[in-house]
């Protein structure tokens, strides 16, 4: 197909996928002459991937780039696939940036990892213990057990989704386990505060006419 089927048949505008092909996004097409090229389905899923990650997930194109990156590298198994998914997505904080008291708190969270038998990168400790730490820092006051439920619930989907997944799986297997993951996340948020405006309408009644 030419250019122009494709950027009909995606909903991106010629230019820019002729950026994607400049900044190595989206492959080269076959020439068909001097100034043409041709385009298959290898580059309407790519586009389509890209546009998801941009447009849904709100990421920028450097870390678009990343992940197309390590979905196409077989070299790196799913478990590292996982992890350079979760970097990308989640880059270390600063540690000059912790509150006040986090070492008390890092103590708590790594008790909590532990009783759940988690195993885990240090780095999603940190971050869950820069999380807990600003909360009681905030006068947000909240025990480790109050996340017994967070922590059931993440559970719950991770095992679920992982059971979509084969041990180690083709190019296509790949792109889904880090779709999965990056839109899930996504998806998470927006039931989660779906939910949350259910049950505040319930307890609190309808909002008022100035929203």
């Amino acid at each position: 197909m030419r250019i122009s089927v494709l950027s009909r048949q995606t909903g991106v505008p010629v230019a820019t996928i002729k950026f994607y092909l400049r900044e190595g996004l989206l492959p080269r097409g076959t020439p068909i002459s001097r100034n043409q090229a041709e385009y298959g389905d290898l580059h309407l899923h790519r586009l389509r991937l890209i546009r998801a990650f941009t447009n849904v997930a709100q990421l920028d194109l450097s870390t678009v780039r990343e992940l197309l990156a390590a979905i196409e590298d077989e070299r790196v198994p799913l478990r590292d696939l996982y992890e350079v998914v979760n970097t990308a997505l989640y880059p270390e904080h600063n540690a000059a940036d912790d509150p006040d008291g986090v070492d008390g708190v890092r103590t708590d969270v790594d008790e909590f990892l532990q009783q759940l038998g988690w195993q885990v990168d240090p780095k999603g400790a940190g971050r869950l213990a820069h999380v807990v730490a600003t909360l009681r820092h905030l006068g947000c006051e909240c025990d480790m057990d109050f996340f017994g439920s967070y922590a059931d619930a993440a559970e719950r989907l991770a095992i679920q989704e992982l059971d979509l997944l084969k041990p180690e799986g083709t190019v296509a297997d790949r792109a889904a386990a880090v779709v999965r993951t990056v839109l899930l996340d996504v998806a998470l948020a927006t039931m989660r505060r779906m939910a949350q405006e259910h049950l505040v309408a319930q307890r609190f009644g309808e909002p008022s006419e100035h929203r």
